[in-house]
């Protein structure tokens, strides 16, 4: 039975997904894809969020049992998920066959200013503690996603507002949530599980050279999307879905680089 295990970043739920859970598993012909809430999201939002990464892959790991999930499992994880997908392969890499990492930066490896463009301070600072639900999924869904037209982001940044009204996110948790990600380093080495790593060079969040980086001491593949930004699924659906088929259907017995510029 082929299980993925989608796992979303900071201040993300389930929800955040969209239709990208059903379109990825009909292509990829998963027998099944769950989409993991870590404690302090979704819903398990009223819960304390957990202050490391290794917890959260703790987390990961018994939510398998409790899920009634058999192992080895796929996944496929964005941003702060990715971290802890990393750290989940090095703590119980029986329990994972292949990893897709979207996004995705780790200390000591990048430095902080790829990791967190400082431009985004400010307004991060001020928003996401203080700003309002609408304030808040307009600012993240600004500076995570390159989508072409306003009436997109209108429409999403409403429905981002309404999951935060009904399942809201503490400003304790976003801290505990931060604090987990600047306390995480990432193993020198991810171990046996292979490996592909994705990422938009237009990501307004998270520079690309994070993944270019990774791609080069783990010698792992990395594909670069030309145009979108942080949140990949949600910018380009049909191109992550294509990235993983082809990554699948391909033995890799060599590091690849490979840009959509090219």
């Amino acid at each position: 039975m082929t299980t993925w295990i989608l796992l979303r970043g900071l201040m993300r739920e389930s929800r955040h997904w969209g239709d990208f859970p059903a379109r990825f598993q009909q292509a990829v012909g998963a027998e099944r894809v769950l989409c993991l809430d870590f404690p302090g999201n979704g819903q398990l939002h009223a819960e304390h969020s957990l202050t490391t990464v290794a917890a959260m892959a703790d987390y990961c790991h018994q939510q398998l049992q409790v899920q009634g999930v058999a192992g080895p499992v796929h996944v496929l994880a964005i941003s702060l998920g990715a971290m802890v997908g990393l750290a989940w392969a090095s703590q119980y890499p029986d329990d994972l066959q292949r990893m897709v990492l979207v996004n995705t930066s780790v200390a000591p490896h990048n430095p902080f200013y790829h990791r967190l463009k400082p431009a985004n301070y400010p307004a991060l600072v001020a928003i996401m503690l203080f700003g309002s639900n609408m304030q808040r999924e307009n600012l993240i869904l600004r500076i995570t996603s390159n989508l072409e037209t306003d009436e997109q982001a209108k429409e999403i940044i409403t429905r981002w507002a309404a999951y935060a009204q009904e399942k809201p996110i503490s400003v304790g948790n976003i801290l505990r949530q931060l604090l987990a990600a600047m306390r995480f380093r990432a193993p020198p080495y991810p171990g046996k599980v292979p490996i592909l790593l994705l990422a938009g060079e237009h990501d307004k969040l998270v520079n690309a050279d994070c993944s270019r980086k990774l791609a080069g001491l783990w010698h792992c593949s990395l594909h670069l999307h030309p145009t979108a930004g942080h949140d990949l699924p949600l910018d380009d659906t049909d191109w992550v879905i294509q990235q993983v088929l082809s990554w699948q259907a391909n033995t890799i017995s060599a590091p690849v680089l490979q840009s959509e510029n090219q």
